[in-house]
């Protein structure tokens, strides 16, 4: 009897210890999405207050976001005019983007806490930054969307630089369709040689996207070649529509 009740004595803890770690595990899950939903809310409601800093300082005009894919892994390749255009890249549509950010945006505590709730990755420029790119490859893999400008710098005079090659990478391993994205205005509006911006009409493009498929047979340069003549094409057609004098590239 005193053996069969020891036994019985083991086998009630060994349950309870499963019982406390099945709690453990399902309290650690919870917490876990709420910690996801608090950050899907904190997304939303900073897109909701950037579109109306945007309609009301910029009157922003958007077109194509049905060129935008809804699911699936896609690279906004877009012309960098200005601070603004993370936020006028991705203000108007709903699904959440990951930006890459040049690491010295990052050297005040509290802007830097707020852009990484926003899914901004530092990005070392003086190197090759294997770290943030196994990251952005990673969000590229869940089937998330990233923002980066292949130019890899704001334009001087609002002309499209020749795009560099090297997000490749990142669009071979993500597997990623590519969208090819113009702005027009906000170098008028915050110019890199002014301190601060000013109000003034932008309007955002959404060109064509490229599949993974088309931009796997076209290689690296080419996809950069093609995105540059693009976007080139696309800022001059804007431009005449708007009365600007197009750019002779």
């Amino acid at each position: 009897m005193l053996k069969e009740r020891l036994k019985g004595d083991r086998i009630n803890r060994g349950e309870r210890r499963e019982r406390r770690e099945t709690i453990r595990n399902n309290i650690k899950k919870l917490g876990e999405l709420c910690e996801l939903g608090g950050k899907w809310i904190w997304y939303w409601l900073s897109r909701w207050a950037c579109r109306v800093f945007c309609i009301l300082l910029f009157r922003i005009r958007v077109y194509g976001r049905e060129n935008v894919p809804e699911e699936g892994a896609f690279i906004l390749a877009s012309n960098h005019q200005s601070y603004l255009d993370p936020v006028l890249c991705g203000v108007a549509l709903k699904q959440h983007l990951c930006f890459l950010a040049r690491d010295s945006l990052f050297h005040n505590k509290f802007f830097a806490l707020l852009i990484y709730s926003l899914n901004a990755v530092p990005v070392k420029l003086d190197r090759a930054d294997v770290s943030s790119m196994k990251k952005i490859i990673s969000k590229l893999k869940e089937g998330m969307g990233v923002c980066l400008y292949p130019e890899a710098t704001r334009t001087s005079d609002g002309r499209i630089k020749p795009f560099k090659p090297g997000f490749g990478l990142l669009r071979r391993r993500g597997q990623a369709a590519v969208v090819p994205v113009l702005i027009d205005g906000a170098f008028e509006c915050w110019p890199r040689y002014k301190k601060i911006f000013s109000p003034g009409p932008v309007s955002v493009y959404y060109g064509k996207a490229i599949s993974a498929e088309q931009a796997r047979s076209m290689g690296d340069e080419k996809l950069a070649e093609l995105l540059t003549y693009t976007l080139r094409q696309m800022q001059n057609d804007c431009r005449v529509r708007k009365g600007k004098k197009p750019f002779n590239y």
